[in-house]
């Protein structure tokens, strides 16, 4: 940590630095990650073109309810 963390304080009676470790801690445990083995067998099922893929664009179109 650099110092840095003067203005993470929600509420006055919090300790600046604890406020910033502690998210700091549960962000990184937040992240969701895969196994190796998994990955790569997922490129070899790319590579064999056993699935068919779905282009990102196809994915990501944004949703048009409003």
């Amino acid at each position: 940590m650099t110092g840095n963390y003067a203005n993470y304080s929600l509420r006055s009676d919090d300790d600046p630095y604890e406020e910033c470790n502690s998210w700091f801690w549960i962000s990184i445990n937040s992240d969701e990650t895969f196994p190796r083995e998994y990955l790569e067998r997922l490129l070899e099922m790319m590579d064999r073109s056993e699935e068919e893929l779905i282009p990102l664009s196809d994915w990501m179109r944004p949703s048009s309810k409003k």
